[in-house]
Order: C-alpha cells, then structure tokens, then sequence
C-alpha cells in the first residue's frame, strides 16, 4: 500500500474538507449519500411524510446542484423474494416519493439487495425510477447494461457516475444474464479511461467490504487505489453500515464507507447510527473540494451533528483515516479484526451455518455459498486461517483490536469518546 504523496493536499480535519492541489472555483456542487432503504421504523413514515424522515438534513440535501444516493433494495408492491444468505429487502412503490421530494436525480444499484426479489423486481424497479425521472447505473439486465454510467451536465460541468459491487449471492451481471456490476476492476478502469473524454467529473461508488468493522479489508482499498490510479476523480464507498475513514490516494478522495443513510437498523450500537454525506464541489478543470456532514440516525428521522458531537464525530473520521498515511496501516488494522474475531468467531459462524442447515436447509446453503463465493468472506476466513496456522493471530497492534471491539460495543447511550485511539 503506497503512502499519500508529499504534494498531495490532505484533509482539514477541523472543518471536514478537503481543497484539490489545482483548486479551482466549484461551478457545480453535488451531494452523496450513502445506503437508502425505506424499512422497518422508516417504512411507514417515508410513506406518510417523506420528507419528514431528512429531519434537518432536507436543507442541505436540496441545496445542491446534483443529488445521489444507493439504493439499497426494490421498490416492489408484490413478488417472490429469493433466497439468499442475508437479510432480504423491499421498499414499496409509493416510497418513491422519498427520492423524488429531496429530490435525488441519480441511484446506484451496484449492491447486494437490489435483486432481492429477482430480476422482476428489479425491473419493475427500474421502471418505477425511470418514470420518476431518477437516472441509474450500477445493475442491468446485460454486463454491458449494468456497467453503462449515468452522464448529466449541471452548469455547464459533465459528471459520470459508475457504480459497482461485490455480487454478493452470485448476483454479479455476465454476458447477457442480468445482474449488477461485479468486482471486476479492469472493466471499471476500462469505463473511466472510455468516459473521461466525454465528462469533466467522473465518480465511481463501490458496494462492498466487510460489514460493521472501522478498517477496509487490504484487497478492497488496493483495488479502489488501483481506481484511483486509473483516472476516476472521487470513490465512495458503502456496505460497512458503519463509517469508515478517508484516504487521499493519488490525488483523489477515497470514502471508503459513508455508513448507514436513511437505513434504520435495530441496534443501539453507536457507528451503526452514524453516517456522513459527502457534498464534493466540481468544475470543468475537475473535482476541486470536498466537504464531509455527519449525521446521527434517529428512531424516526436523520439528524445533523453540531457543536462538540460534530468536532468528536471529525475527530473520529480523522483517526479512522491515519492507518492510510503508513505503508502497512491497513494491513495492521485488519489484522485487528481478524485477532478480535479470532477462533471463537469462526466457531460461533460455523455453528450458525449448520444449525440454519438443519433448520432451512435452503438458506444455509446460500449463507455457506457466499462463504465460499464473495470476496469479503473468502478472504476474511484465509486470512484468519492462515494467521491461526502461522501462529501470527496474536500479533496484532492494540489500537487496531481497539477500534474494532469499540465498533462492536460502544451504544448510543456512551456518545462519541472525548479521544480517538492511539
């Protein structure tokens, strides 16, 4: 992992922004939100109230040029959900009108849910958000329609906007079988080198990693790093469901979890209930700055920090970002997770399996499937194992353990800590 170059700005950590070397004036601003989902305590009140559930945010959200969002499941009135290893979702027709009232122009459907209710379901979604005027990218019923990017202009400056993941539950696209745009990152520095003649600004969204832990893994941050290198101006990133640090890597932001949106969990865990925004300014010349707003999830609506839960909540983001000013800071951080996890982790998701298996044969299969088969599984378990192996396990450095065992017990109740670790 290459460190940021000495010439490379970085991040004012007091204020949450960051200024392009170049800097130049910002024609245009855009927001980005991370993962949308209208379920559980939302769902009814996206349905009622739409706006309502942006509590203080609203403002800032329509005060903008460009809005874009994940959306993380279809938009369905009825249908069949499939099985698959996680968790499945599914919003409603009328809650549309929570996208459209900010409004959001723009989706990414790169994720692990859109397909939740098969390729139906994603199709009647896609027509819901077509005739809603929302543009999206990331899934399609070809490889080549799922990897094609959303291009708007905004005063006069051209954004292109691709979006991609994991394919969690072989749900990747291939040749002509539908599916969203999977881990294949040539394919994706192929896509910014084809559009950057043609867009001023070109924003890549990755879905993926592992979920609920304050570090990327290694192979994702060396692959958006390879994005970076390959042209893109901007890369955010989700799936975590908890916030994540910000890396500076040859010149281009690199957000690698924006947390959870509007997507309410039921958890009194504390990260699980913080995410931010990312409002980026961009110009002819390019991307010129990038501001990051947090935000805290309520039972019934978003809410933005201010005053000392601001400044912790930076503090916070600022620690999560310094394992990528050292060569091997990432490694060591997911070396944390993997000691935290440990052998007992293993045990206790074995066990879980095979006792899904006796209890729904189905979806055990899928959940031991997407062990087998999804990059963020397979290379957790080789990892762990051949550190178990290598007798290497407890090596790891404290603040790494640390962090993660604060994002796996720290509840709302606590609030941020005065101090991030060491």
């Amino acid at each position: 992992m290459q460190q940021a170059d000495a010439n490379t700005p970085s991040m004012d950590w007091r204020h949450g922004i960051w200024n392009a070397s170049h800097s130049p004036v910002a024609d245009a601003e855009i927001m980005i939100a991370g993962d949308w989902a209208p379920i559980r305590n939302f769902s009814d009140i996206m349905l009622e109230t739409p706006e309502a559930i942006y509590g203080n945010l609203l403002p800032v959200l329509s005060d903008c040029d460009l809005r874009l969002v994940n959306l993380e499941c279809p938009l369905v009135d009825e249908g069949i959900p499939v099985t698959k290893s996680g968790a499945v979702l599914k919003g409603v027709s009328g809650h549309v009108s929570a996208l459209t009232r900010v409004p959001f122009e723009i989706v990414t459907l790169g994720n692990n849910h859109v397909f939740d209710y098969g390729v139906d379901g994603f199709v009647r979604t896609r027509s819901l958000l077509e005739h809603h005027g929302i543009q999206s990218t990331g899934a399609g019923m070809t490889v080549g329609e799922a990897g094609t990017p959303v291009m708007i202009t905004v005063k006069g400056v051209t954004i292109a906007v691709i979006s991609f993941a994991e394919g969690e539950d072989l749900t990747a696209a291939a040749g002509s079988t539908p599916g969203v745009l999977g881990w294949e990152i040539q394919r994706v520095t192929d896509l910014i080198r084809k559009i950057r003649t043609q867009a001023h600004v070109v924003v890549v969204v990755c879905h993926g990693g592992v979920e609920y832990i304050p570090y990327p893994p290694p192979y994702l941050a060396q692959a958006l790093q390879r994005i970076a290198e390959g042209g893109a101006d901007l890369i955010i990133g989700h799936h975590p469901h908890v916030p994540q640090g910000i890396q500076i890597h040859n010149n281009v932001p690199i957000c690698y979890s924006l947390g959870n949106f509007v997507f309410f969990q039921p958890t009194h865990l504390l990260y699980r209930k913080i995410g931010y925004l990312v409002k980026a300014g961009v110009s002819t010349a390019g991307l010129s700055t990038i501001r990051l707003i947090p935000y805290e999830i309520l039972s019934d609506r978003l809410s933005m920090l201010s005053g000392q839960r601001l400044a912790k909540a930076l503090d916070k983001l600022a620690a999560l970002s310094k394992p990528f000013l050292g060569k091997d800071g990432i490694q060591h951080a997911w070396h944390g997770f993997l000691k935290y996890y440990g052998v007992r982790g293993f045990k206790t998701e074995i066990i879980g399996i095979l006792d899904r298996l006796d209890r729904d044969a189905s979806k055990g299969a899928a959940m031991f499937r997407n062990r087998l088969t999804t990059l963020q599984h397979s290379h957790h378990l080789v990892d762990l194992m051949t550190r178990i192996m290598n007798r290497t396990l407890d090596d790891a450095p404290e603040w790494a353990v640390a962090a993660v065992a604060e994002y796996f017990s720290r509840n709302v109740a606590d609030g941020l800590p005065e101090q991030p670790w060491t």
